[in-house]
């Protein structure tokens, strides 16, 4: 399996497609020969095709292929959608900082993602399923609009073997009972209304935890209020940052918060590193 990794990291390498689907409509799964194994949880890469573009895109896995999960948002994901198992795509990266996890060995973790959101969180999670020694509890909150709407249902079965995964719906909880395509994963989706309001009623602690969120900007202001109003510090609270980023390596300055480059400094910043940049919103 080829390793991702430039020199030049301008110079976009061809990778081969390994396999395509889609779980719910206007978002697709792509499957590439290269191992994310070297990548950082929280890290991104650039995808596109030649004579159409690019566009950043978290890494969604941390294991032998590199997994995308992709909202068709756009010109050049509309492209991608249409590619097919055995063709290339260009790819730049790994790009960007990731959740710092070799320094958080021993720690218990939240999770707490929403949408398309989950993606980076993905790779967290194979990272944590493949070194679960390393952590204690390991508890994931994961919102979506309906039971239609649940992605990584795959994925999410064998997490649940190893972490405790609550999957809360904006609406239509009864449906689950209805959808073959939810694949078995129907007993996790126990809670109707927004994913931070599952949070707010779970029992959780400030004691040795760190969270990652991930999402919607409004929901993860809501998901820091809540952290906050049980006991969390700043520093441990880990948020994936979402800008336009173009270059990725901090040439293009589109993506800066105040001083702060997202493509480089981020996307993954520490809670109180954002607090003195109004720019991010947490101030």
């Amino acid at each position: 399996m080829k390793r991702l990794q430039h020199r030049n990291k301008l110079m976009p390498k061809p990778v081969r497609v390994l396999d395509k689907w889609f779980e719910v409509e206007n978002n697709f799964f792509l499957e590439l020969e290269v191992n994310s194994c070297y990548s950082v949880p929280g890290q991104f890469i650039q995808v596109g095709l030649a004579g159409v573009g690019e566009a950043p895109i978290s890494i969604a896995s941390h294991g032998d292929t590199l997994l995308l999960n992709i909202n068709i948002v756009g010109r050049v994901t509309r492209m991608l959608s249409k590619v097919k198992p055995n063709e290339y795509v260009l790819v730049r990266g790994p790009l960007g900082k990731g959740y710092p996890l070799q320094s958080l060995k021993g720690n218990n973790l939240v999770l707490i993602g929403g949408g398309c959101g989950v993606a980076p969180l993905a790779a967290v999670l194979d990272y944590v399923c493949k070194n679960r020694q390393d952590f204690e509890s390991v508890k994931c909150f994961f919102g979506f609009k309906s039971p239609d709407q649940v992605i990584f249902k795959k994925q999410i079965k064998h997490w649940a073997e190893l972490v405790s995964i609550n999957i809360s719906v904006d609406k239509d909880l009864k449906l689950k009972q209805e959808l073959k395509q939810l694949q078995d994963i129907e007993r996790f989706i126990n809670f109707e209304g927004f994913v931070t309001q599952a949070l707010e009623q779970s029992f959780l602690t400030n004691n040795n935890i760190v969270a990652f969120i991930c999402g919607p900007p409004i929901m993860m202001k809501h998901a820091v209020k809540v952290l906050k109003s049980k006991g969390f510090k700043d520093e441990q609270i880990f948020l994936s940052m979402e800008r336009l980023m173009y270059c990725g390596i901090g040439y293009c300055c589109h993506c800066m918060i105040n001083d702060l480059y997202t493509c480089i400094d981020g996307p993954v910043f520490r809670l109180d590193v954002l607090r003195s940049r109004p720019e991010s919103g947490f101030e």
